[in-house]
């Protein structure tokens, strides 16, 4: 018991366990090893075993029905590995042939026949076939790529038409891009494990013996009520469970499906088009690029230092090089570097990815830390409530069987020898029913649909999760990780990217610096030589991951690519740049991708009217370009020398650079070299080549502005406030970050220095402990690398820091992985970015991202409503009962009213409280601790008052109810039922007036934004209604009669008196050191616990 207390209050501790995890228990008196502490992301299977067997579990179904699924996790994984393993085979065999033909001398095989299908020169299983099985010996026999692309009537270049009819022949013929996915479970499922619940089936027991005596005592005209009010109670209770388990899994299901909906390119008609991965179908022309996920089976057409991560089909972390020797491709896999195109020869069901999901069911479980703390809780009070349970059924059949418990008109109960066995059971029932009804408003599970603290946990946390996560969609937010919501309540720093995210990522060309001087407007060409002019269109043509269709209508052409390539393709145009055609010019020999390490990507093309010139063209951050050069080119085409000894040209190029990035412009400087072609390895040998970058003659440097979000100032103002600090990342220069950074009101002061703004590489170059000091300050870092936002992530969450990261690159995934709430973009971000992060920003935007930060509040702070609301219904309601029951043998709310009460109250209850919009209040908190208490001090005061008023005014009106409501003239038995109906009126009024004291537990005005609140106020009228008819029509069942409108009106009377009792509760000052902190301190061994844990999170 002594571990299960310390769930009672936390430490508080602000920021301990940087690595730590989502949040220890309800406090942190206690052990170390505290098996309801789990981390927020990665959690060992160990720990999350230990948690499960710590937890008091009376209906495990559904106690964990919304968290993982240890064993089918386990089944999964085996699933996947036998798959994998079966692959590993087919192709093992097609090599071992192969390799066998080698010494062979082959006679001439011809094609495999091929008959069509629906038009198609090829079958549907021989494209799966040559594809699965990497066939490569069947593709030279179709012909090759080309060969394949004219069976599946596709063009290599423009891909396939795309209409209507050419797409359905196409799914028709060859499948859609989509599998059969295993049915969730159904309705009836959710039903029986409703009715596993262990109180649900002693009610049921009690009910159906309740029923028999009263039939055979009373008649079936009279006898059959109690059993059947009781029977009918449980039902509704497991059928509405039944369905508010069922909907939320359906919920669940629409949102894994949206997760898995991702939008890519593809060539359709000469130009590339955005579809979603379902529309895909074979024949289609697929551009990959560095990030980007396979999104079916299919053959390489060209590419460029392709490498694909085939880890997720073959289980082994292995880069696989693709070209046209090594051509198949896996859907499902990611690009690992490179770009190229790809021909789809298998969708859905087809390819191996398929298979596997289809095999496969995905788990919406996943338990977060305030689960988990929540399990903690529970298993404590439930504890005690079947402690309290078990010693008044003791205390009740004492009373009973020594005769000290009497009947409404005062005769005794029991007397021995002269009780029938019939009435002796009924007379014990009844107590057990009393005792039941104890474990109902006590024990978290004792009701399922009570939500009573751990119904809370799969069905408050997952209403309020599941309502937030819709209403996130709509704020441009999709949470791939349900403790994302939880945890980005917690943040207090969020460490941004600069483009895209706080600016607008629309990238234009404003100023441009060739041939030695500015060009004024940029684009005017003329004052450039034509050998110059054509030197730069064929580095922008080439030396690009971004595409233009030229419409041959005469239309504007279409500009694809990220915005940065956009821009300067864009650029290209206006100086005259035909893109098709400077392509064909000349061939591209090998490319070095754009590396954001190395900020800078190049290309080796071989020109088309020479056999031997080469150029090498390259294209990255201006000052890291020019660092490479020894030479320029002026605007006559003429070369001059970059020597140390011309230092005048060097600072003028370096002015440049500062002047534009001083305007918060993108700096992107373009040079070249030449080569022979003799020097170039020659194919088999490419792949390896490094492309020299010395030597270089500059060409020219543009500057692109790209403007920043409208708004994205007051954002992070509005962060400020709230105690988050808003850190920039960027691989842009220091000033052109400073700039940006000034504009975007991160910096106040443009005069700061190191190391509130500092570069990349300085950062990498501290020591561990310098790094940790440095990060605490830093607030803009420039010419960062994905490795140094790891670092500073790592850094900052040494430092106790609850962590959120943006990221859009491949590069960026450990950092998203790293930090505790990873943040990817929707609109620019590569898939693997995406799968390493928690929440996906569809928007892109800053904005965005804070008002994820409002919803994580909201969440914990609903919770944090229901439980201060749910906590005052269960303690009243138990002191009432056992103080009744002990005293008198008799409880005043008997087990319908109280099924009514959990039903009803608990139910709507959390509907009402889980679904409260986020408020600017919220934002003008500190973050939530990760150990600060669930049950605050504020809270504790409000539920002591509360919970006081209401055992107050009920016992009053227990033991002298029938004086106080003049009730002594009536005969005994009707002034007891009277007395007994208008306590559970009141208790029940009370509530509702409660509701409302609960939605603001530290505002006085607890009307504030309610009439935007719909959903509140239709739940408090149903449940008035409904209290309404019950009291009024429904005696026969509830064992209550109607009551006067004087009554009425005492008992609103009396709960409308929760208003400004709570009211001048608030006024009470609470201090601010928590509950448990008090505890530690009366509890030596507890606070050494308690120290020994700070500390131990402290160091993670």
């Amino acid at each position: 018991m002594e571990s299960a207390s310390s769930s009672l209050a936390t430490s508080g501790r602000r920021r301990s366990g940087g690595g730590g995890g989502g949040g220890g228990s309800w406090g942190s008196i206690g052990s170390v090893a505290d098996p309801f502490d789990i981390p927020a992301k990665g959690a060992p299977v160990e720990r999350l075993k230990k948690w499960r067997q710590a937890a008091l579990v009376l209906n495990a179904s559904r106690r964990f029905r919304y968290t993982l699924d240890l064993k089918r996790e386990e089944q999964r994984e085996e699933v996947i590995s036998k798959i994998r393993a079966q692959a590993h085979v087919v192709r093992a065999a097609f090599r071992f042939k192969e390799a066998g033909q080698v010494h062979v001398q082959q006679k001439e095989v011809a094609a495999p026949p091929v008959d069509g299908a629906l038009g198609f020169g090829i079958k549907e299983d021989q494209l799966t076939a040559l594809t699965r099985d990497h066939n490569y010996s069947a593709l030279q026999q179709y012909g090759g790529i080309s060969g394949v692309a004219r069976m599946l009537k596709t063009d290599t270049e423009k891909g396939i038409s795309g209409d209507d009819s050419d797409l359905t022949a196409r799914r028709n013929a060859f499948g859609s891009n989509t599998y059969p996915r295993k049915k969730g479970r159904s309705f009836l499922a959710f039903l029986w494990d409703a009715c596993k619940d262990l109180t649900l089936i002693i009610l049921m027991v009690a009910a159906a013996v309740s029923l028999a005596l009263g039939i055979t005592t009373e008649g079936i005209k009279e006898g059959w009520y109690d059993g059947a009010s009781i029977a009918f109670a449980v039902l509704l209770v497991v059928v509405v469970t039944a369905t508010s388990d069922y909907k939320q899994s359906l919920q669940f299901q629409n949102l894994n499906e949206e997760k898995q909906n991702i939008k890519l390119e593809v060539v359709r008609g000469g130009r590339r088009i955005s579809v979603s991965i379902y529309d895909l179908v074979a024949g289609d022309v697929v551009p990959l690029k560095i990030g980007d996920q396979v999104p079916a089976d299919g053959i390489l057409i060209s590419g460029h230092s392709l490498s694909v991560d085939e880890s997720s089909m073959t289980g082994e972390s292995k880069i696989v090089h693709k070209d046209q020797k090594s051509p198949f491709l896996m859907s499902g896999c990611k690009v690992a570097d490179g770009y190229g195109t790809m021909l789809v020869t298998a969708v859905g069901i087809n390819t191996e990815w398929g298979l596997l999901m289809a095999s496969i069911s995905e788990d919406s479980g996943e338990e977060t830390p305030l689960q988990v703390r929540l399990n903690g809780v529970a298993t404590f009070i439930g504890m005690v409530g079947l402690s309290v349970a078990l010693a008044v059924l003791v205390v009740l059949l004492a009373r009973y069987f020594t005769g000290h418990t009497y009947n409404p008109d005062g005769s005794v109960q029991y007397v021995k020898g002269k009780m029938g066995v019939g009435q002796t059971i009924r007379g014990i029932v009844g107590i057990f029913t009393v005792a039941v009804t104890i474990v109902v408003v006590a024990v978290p599970e004792g009701l399922p649909l009570a939500v009573t603290l751990t119904n809370l946990i799969p069905v408050l946390i997952c209403v309020s999760l599941a309502f937030s996560m819709r209403k996130m969609m709509r704020d441009k937010a999709l949470v791939r990780r349900l403790s994302a919501c939880e945890t980005m309540g917690s943040a207090t720093t969020i460490c941004s990217d600069k483009t895209g995210t706080l600016t607008l990522n629309q990238m234009t060309v404003v100023e441009a610096y060739f041939g030695g001087k500015k060009m004024d407007p940029p684009d005017n060409v003329q004052v450039l030589s034509a050998s110059i002019s054509s030197l730069i269109v064929e580095g922008i043509a080439q030396n690009t991951s971004g595409s233009i269709f030229e419409p041959e209508n005469g239309q504007d052409p279409e500009v694809t690519g990220s915005p940065t390539e956009k821009a300067i393709l864009s650029w290209g145009l206006k100086l005259g740049m035909r893109f098709n055609d400077t392509r064909t010019k000349s061939s591209i020999l090998h490319v070095f991708p754009f590396n954001s390490e190395k900020k800078r990507g190049g290309v080796a093309v071989h020109l088309g009217g020479s056999e031997s010139e080469v150029h090498i063209h390259w294209k990255g951050a201006a000052e890291i370009i020019l660092d490479s050069c020894k030479s320029w080119l002026a605007a006559d085409g003429s070369k001059h020398s970059m020597t140390p000894e011309k230092l005048l040209q060097i600072s003028e190029f370096k002015k440049f650079i500062e002047d534009m990035a001083a305007s918060s412009l993108r700096c992107v400087a373009f040079a070249y070299r030449t080569y022979e072609m003799g020097d170039v390895p020659s194919e088999d040998q490419r792949a390896d080549w490094i492309l020299p970058e010395d030597d270089l003659i500059m060409l020219g440097i543009v500057g692109i502005k790209d403007p920043c979000r409208p708004g994205v100032k007051d954002s992070v103002r509005l962060c400020a406030a709230a105690g988050i600090k808003v850190r920039m990342v960027t691989g842009d220069n220091l000033q052109t970050a400073r700039a940006i950074a000034l504009e975007c009101g991160i910096l106040s002061d443009p005069n700061v220095s190191e190391p509130v703004i500092i570069e990349g590489k300085a950062f990498r170059a501290l020591s561990d402990l310098e790094r940790e000091e440095a990060a605490e300050k830093i607030s803009v870092m420039g010419r960062s690398s994905p490795n140094d936002k790891l670092l500073l992530v790592k850094a900052l969450r040494k430092r106790g820091h609850v962590v959120a990261v943006t990221g859009d690159g491949t590069n960026d995934a450990p950092a998203l992985h790293e930090a505790d709430i990873g943040l990817s973009m929707g609109i620019q971000g590569t898939e693997v970015a995406k799968e390493s992060s928690d929440i996906i920003i569809l928007d892109d935007n800053f904005a965005s991202v804070v008002r994820v930060v409002r919803w994580g509040r909201s969440v914990y702070a609903n919770i944090q409503k229901f439980i201060q609301f749910q906590l005052t219904v269960n303690v009243a309601a138990l002191i009432i009962n056992v103080v009744a029951a002990v005293s008198s043998g008799n409880v005043p709310l008997n087990a319908v009213q109280l099924l009514w009460v959990n039903l009803i109250m608990d139910t709507l209850g959390a509907l009402a409280l889980a679904t409260e919009p986020p408020t600017d209040h919220l934002m003008q908190r500190p973050p939530v601790g990760r150990r600060e208490p669930l049950i605050t001090n504020v809270m504790w005061r409000n539920l002591i008052i509360m919970a006081l008023f209401q055992v107050i005014v009920l016992l009053t009106l227990n033991f002298r109810g029938t004086s106080l409501l003049q009730l002594k003239n009536d005969n005994q038995a009707h002034a007891d039922k009277v007395k007994n109906t208008f306590i559970f009126n009141t208790f029940v009024l009370c509530q509702v007036f409660n509701e409302f004291n609960a939605r603001k537990p530290d505002e006085l005005n607890i009307f504030k934004g309610i009439t935007g609140n719909h959903l509140f106020m239709a739940i408090v009228a149903i449940t008035v209604v409904l209290q309404a008819l019950i009291v009024e029509f429904l005696g026969k069942f509830t064992s209550t009669t109607r009551l006067t409108w004087q009554l009425w009106l005492v008992s609103i009377g009396l709960a409308f008196f929760s208003w400004p009792l709570a009211f001048v509760g608030k006024l009470i000052p609470v201090p601010e050191r928590p509950l448990g902190d008090f505890f530690a301190c009366c509890c030596p061994g507890s606070k050494q616990a308690a120290d020994a844990k700070g500390d131990d999170h402290s160091d993670v």
